[in-house]
This record gives structure tokens, sequence and C-alpha cells, in this order.
């Protein structure tokens, strides 16, 4: 009789991983989240933002163009596949947070679109 090796889908394993790493110099990736991070004024998103003392914290702009951009590159525009991609596709969570300078954005909190 055949003998196999033992799977169990139970199992945990622990892999260490940084996303800095995960974006490599001189490709597409390495670019955008350099030009978004360091070329781009992204102020002008600053006056959408209404909640400095009410609501739950808010993604920061650049990390959302930064998926949105990426995103795009790859063919994909449906919302509803790149918030798949960004569950996924290790670029995909790797990009957001590989930035290289600490941004005053991340501070920011959400946009209400409740009342207009």
């Amino acid at each position: 009789m055949a003998r196999f090796k033992h799977y169990d889908y139970e199992q945990t394993k622990m892999i260490p991983l940084r996303f800095a790493d995960q974006i490599q110099p001189d490709t597409f990736e390495y670019t955008l989240n350099h030009v978004v991070d360091n070329e781009l004024d992204l102020t002008v998103f600053e006056s959408r933002y209404r909640n400095d003392y009410n609501g739950a914290p808010a993604y920061d702009p650049a990390l959302l163009l930064k998926i949105d951009l990426f995103a795009y590159s790859r063919g994909i525009t449906s919302s509803r596949k790149i918030a798949q991609a960004c569950r996924e596709n290790i670029i995909f969570i790797a990009l957001p947070t590989a930035s290289h300078k600490p941004r005053q954005t991340s501070r920011w909190v959400g946009i209400s679109t409740a009342n207009g």
C-alpha cells in the first residue's frame, strides 16, 4: 500500500514577513510607492476630511491611491476584485505598508458621507 506524508489543515505555521521587503527595487510597485510618497502633493484631500473630533480613523489617501493605481495597472477595476486582491495578494497587502517616510495624513479621520 502506498504511503503519503501526513498533512493537517488545522496546523499553524508562522512565516516571518517584512512588507517592505516585498516591494522590490526596479519594479512598477516600487516606483509607484516612491512617486506617491515623495512626488505627489496629496494635501488637496485634507479639506475633504471632516471628522477631526468624531468618528473612526480613516485610511490615508496615499495608501488608497497606491492600491487603486496598482490595481488599475493590473487591469483590475472592480472594487470587489480590488478588495479581494488586498486580502490575497502580498503586493497589494505590502504596498500601502511599505512607505519609507511617515505621513502626517495617517492621523486623518473619516470623510463624513452620511450627511451629504
